[in-house]
């Protein structure tokens, strides 16, 4: 039970620190980028103003590869601070 619970702890802390991690995602040549914590949470999306003059679609487009982008980082770095932490609970996996 205490194990348990130390790991919990562990898992929270992890979390807090993923909170501070920020990652970015861009769109080809920099005319979207969007921040993320690793917690995969976006802080911010930016959009360069030249864009505002695009078609729909064009727009829609950079923001999902930009989005994918973040999230795929936000990802790894969630995925990499989880296994530290089990690894450091369960030597040996």
């Amino acid at each position: 039970m205490e194990r348990l619970q130390e790991m919990q702890q562990k898992t929270e802390e992890a979390k807090k620190r993923l909170d501070s991690i920020t990652v970015t995602g861009e769109a080809p040549g920099g005319a979207i980028t969007i921040e993320m914590t690793g917690n995969r949470t976006v802080k911010n999306i930016n959009i360069q103003a030249s864009l505002t003059e695009t078609d729909k679609e064009e727009l829609e487009d950079l923001l999902v590869i930009a989005f994918n982008k973040a999230l795929e980082a936000a990802n790894n770095v969630h995925e990499s601070e989880m296994k530290s932490v089990a690894m450091g609970m369960l030597p040996g996996m």
